[in-house]
């Protein structure tokens, strides 16, 4: 099995749908990422998608240059590129409906690239929502590009400039730097993957610690018709947050199975190891990785275990079936962010996105049962979005304060 290079940081995608978020990622990988038939169709991100991204040195004004714009191993002026360093990019949705998929994709990345229609008034409804989650799980490193400007003449482009200008005024966001770019004719793609490898930093990764897999996919791979005897068993996507995770371990997932009022945890073994279409030897942070188990494919269909954690049997967080809450409630134009008791809301943590009831709201400490167990710990921060005329909308943030234990 040849050596593998492990992605050294996880950018997320964020900005209104129809932006063009999946064309950018194109145009810095040559992979269309929105590959599920229903996105297909639609044209549109439903699922996060996900992709590599390798940076060349090629020297020039931006001296660095995406997998996109390689070609045979060669920079866009003939020269020989040198291989420099690989990120992935996690693409998210734009629609309001699927908010609470972007915000799941938050919690483990080390920077975003927001993608701005320059032919449109700025921020866009999505835009001002994603920047909010952004703000909210403590995001640092951020680049905007600025797309479309291809549709657009000088003094609107400006003027759409301007408007981003205005919007991250005043925010942790004030220097971002804002690229124009058309990612359809691949304008100016040099610049945007230079000031990403500026601004997205390697991170620091920890293999000592036990590992910590958070769950964005799961699929069944078997086609309909495959003989017993060759089915295989299903698969789960996600990314390391800690440690490492190696083919023949034995893992253990929660929250599990439901039984009754209590679940049980999923144990299974480790049988292959995948980023993309390499299969490597162990799993690592900094990447996003499909790994293959001896799980009943049932258990795994249609990201059934979506939201899930994966880690060593008996090193997990505990379960909870409700929550009680530190709150804080984000003061929003037209929108009313304070809880009421009996009102749905959904809460999100880490990559779990789960409805539940508020059962109790005073001062900034609210109770919230939760309509299906989660597996995070105390501190661990979280996001509550409800619907406000009918679209979600982001209403306020908390930190897990304690609950009720469903496995401990």
């Amino acid at each position: 099995m040849q050596e593998y290079t492990y992605p050294d940081s996880i950018v997320i995608t964020a900005g209104h749908v129809d932006h063009g978020k999946t064309t950018v990622v194109q145009a810095l990988s040559s992979e269309w990422v929105a590959r599920h038939s229903e996105e297909i169709k639609r044209a549109m991100t439903i699922k996060l998608g996900y992709t590599n991204v390798d940076l060349y040195e090629c020297g020039g004004e931006y001296p660095i240059v995406p997998i996109g714009l390689i070609k045979d191993g060669k920079c866009p002026d003939g020269s020989e590129a040198r291989f420099v360093r690989r990120i992935s990019i996690l693409d998210a949705p734009g629609h309001e409906v699927l908010l609470s998929t972007m915000i799941s994709g938050i919690s483990f990345v080390d920077g975003a690239l927001m993608v701005i229609d320059a032919s449109m008034q700025a921020p866009q409804p999505q835009t001002e929502e994603h920047f909010i989650a952004l703000t909210i799980m403590g995001t640092k490193s951020l680049v905007i590009a600025q797309n479309k400007v291809d549709l657009v003449n000088r003094d609107k482009a400006i003027e759409n400039y301007m408007q981003i200008r205005g919007f991250i005024k005043g925010t942790w966001a004030e220097g971002a730097p804002i690229i124009p770019i058309s990612a359809l004719h691949r304008v100016n793609i040099d610049a945007l993957a230079s000031t990403l490898n500026n601004v997205i930093k390697p991170k620091a990764i920890d293999l000592s610690k036990p590992p910590i897999m958070y769950v964005l996919r799961s699929f069944n791979v078997n086609k309909p018709g495959t003989p017993p005897s060759k089915l295989m068993g299903g698969v789960i996507g996600g990314t390391l947050l800690q440690g490492r995770i190696r083919v023949n371990d034995e893992v253990e997932i929660r929250p599990g199975l439901k039984l009754g009022d209590k679940y049980m945890p999923i144990r299974t073994k480790v049988v292959s190891i995948a980023i993309g279409n390499q299969l490597i030897e162990e799993a690592r942070p900094g990447g996003l990785v499909g790994i293959g188990t001896l799980l009943d494919p049932a258990l795994t269909k249609a990201d059934a275990l979506v939201g899930s954690v994966v880690g060593e049997p008996g090193k997990l967080a505990p379960v909870y079936g409700s929550i009680d809450i530190e709150y804080h409630s984000i003061s929003r134009k037209g929108i009313d962010s304070s809880l009421k008791v009996g009102e749905p809301v959904m809460v999100i943590i880490g990559s779990a996105s789960v409805m539940g009831i508020v059962r109790s709201f005073k001062g900034d400490s609210a109770s919230i049962d939760l309509r299906r167990g989660v597996c995070t710990q105390e501190g661990a921060k979280l996001v509550v979005i409800k619907q406000v005329t009918g679209r979600w909308r982001i209403v306020g943030w908390g930190k897990l304060k304690g609950g009720r234990v469903l496995l401990d």
